[in-house]
């Protein structure tokens, strides 16, 4: 029987497609070779053969790691063989050094914000956040001493004159959730690289992108200068909507500080929430985003041109105020543009309590049989839902005003439905408005 290693060779030529069905050729975690499926790892502790290698496992994980060895198996908070597996995936779909798997998104986001943080320093943010990652910053990292500041990171020049010698983090989505907005990564990163350049490295200023909505299929953020990628694996990685789950990839330096906050913070994704996303999620992902594509091209295009419609904003087609710089970095790893499967679209002539978007959407949810009124979104079900009164709730109502979350706006997550159907559907509660 072949061994996996000796089919390295050819997975360092296949395509990220590919890989992300086959995985890697090794992995430190878990010889599985003979295992045409990755087995699933269902125990909480582990055994060990002596004191010395459990005293060993223990002192890796509360101090930054010798990597002289590998970590030693001990309690699945610290490690475990199947997120293993799961993290090492991500990483190489990433282009990332290393991986670690957290229990939710925000777990993920908010491990990577405190392990890059302390008290007196700053972090800057865009100005549009999902809902719950504004609360993170601006309900309880204040509390810890840590400053937070809002930019429009689309202006390069607003960035910069943002930063202050507290500033360590900048932190934005891509597209931005839930107006569709893009950042210019690679312009993001060329002003926080002229400023590293005049401070000393214990000051250098890390770059985090949440990439949730394009996912590595979209855009690889680590190609434009970024630090640090964060997911949601509960959407479009996960593609199913049947576990919770996030994801930090980030370089080797960072690797150890982020193995030490998930011991002591918890907050760890299970094995079988990994083993799910590492069989069915990953897998499927570069299929299901082709499919999804074509659903929400299909869809934007509709939305356009109905006469109730003020706006749509899908950076897949031309009227997409910054078509320009999707095509530049929305991009399969074969270099195909890449718009993703989110579109978002405003009412005309919606009342400012956002009664006629929620009219909208109440029809949906009680009559349509294609889209589903949810939270979430990349999964295989069209899933719809009306920000301003939902997941952006938590904006202050001028912050929400000022920013484009608007009460006639509409988020939609296209899936793998015929789109005709969606389509369809969408023009009967239409009609009601």
């Amino acid at each position: 029987m072949s061994s996996n290693r000796e089919r390295q060779p050819s997975e360092k030529r296949a395509h990220l497609r590919t890989r992300m069905i086959h995985g890697l050729s090794t992995s430190q975690h878990w010889e599985y070779g003979h295992h045409v499926v990755p087995p699933m790892t269902s125990s909480a502790t582990f055994r060990l053969d002596s004191v010395a290698r459990g005293a060993q496992g223990f002192n890796d994980f509360a101090h930054d790691a010798d990597e002289s060895h590998d970590l030693v198996y001990i309690y699945d908070r610290l490690d475990e063989p199947t997120r293993g597996m799961l993290e090492e995936n991500l990483a190489s779909a990433e282009g990332g050094d290393s991986a670690l798997c957290f229990s939710s998104g925000m777990a993920a986001i908010s491990g990577i914000v405190q392990c890059l943080l302390q008290q007196g320093e700053g972090l800057i943010s865009h100005h549009v956040v999902y809902g719950c990652t504004y609360s993170l910053f601006t309900n309880w990292l204040p509390r810890y001493g840590i400053g937070v500041d809002f930019t429009d990171m689309t202006n390069p020049d607003a960035l910069r004159s943002s930063i202050s010698p507290r500033t360590r983090v900048i932190y934005f989505e891509t597209p931005v959730n839930p107006d569709m907005t893009l950042i210019d990564m690679e312009a993001v990163s060329d002003v926080v690289s002229d400023v590293n350049r005049k401070r000393d490295e214990s000051q250098r200023i890390r770059v985090v992108v949440d990439n949730t909505f394009a996912t590595p299929v979209c855009q690889r953020p680590l190609e434009f200068g970024v630090d640090v990628v964060c997911h949601s694996l509960t959407k479009g990685i996960g593609g199913f909507g049947t576990d919770i789950g996030g994801v930090v990839v980030m370089p080797n330096e960072l690797r150890n500080r982020m193995l030490l906050y998930r011991k002591d913070f918890g907050g760890v994704l299970s094995p079988k929430a990994a083993w799910a996303t590492l069989v069915y999620g990953l897998p499927s992902l570069a299929t299901r985003m082709a499919n999804y594509q074509k659903t929400a091209h299909h869809v934007a295009k509709y939305l356009s041109q109905h006469p109730k419609v003020e706006k749509v904003l899908y950076p897949g087609i031309e009227s997409f105020p910054q078509f320009a710089l999707a095509k530049k970095q929305m991009r399969d790893p074969k270099g195909r543009f890449s718009p993703g499967s989110m579109l978002y679209f405003i009412l005309k002539d919606a009342d400012p309590e956002g009664k006629k978007g929620s009219r909208f959407v109440d029809h949906v949810a009680q009559n349509a049989y294609s889209i589903s009124l949810a939270v979430s979104l990349g999964q295989i079900k069209t899933l719809i839902e009306c920000p301003f009164n939902m997941t952006h709730s938590s904006l202050p109502p001028e912050e929400k005003a000022r920013h484009g979350v608007v009460p006639g706006g509409i988020r939609l997550s296209c899936g793998l439905e015929d789109w005709e159907d969606i389509v369809a559907d969408l023009d009967e509660a239409m009609k009601i408005i």
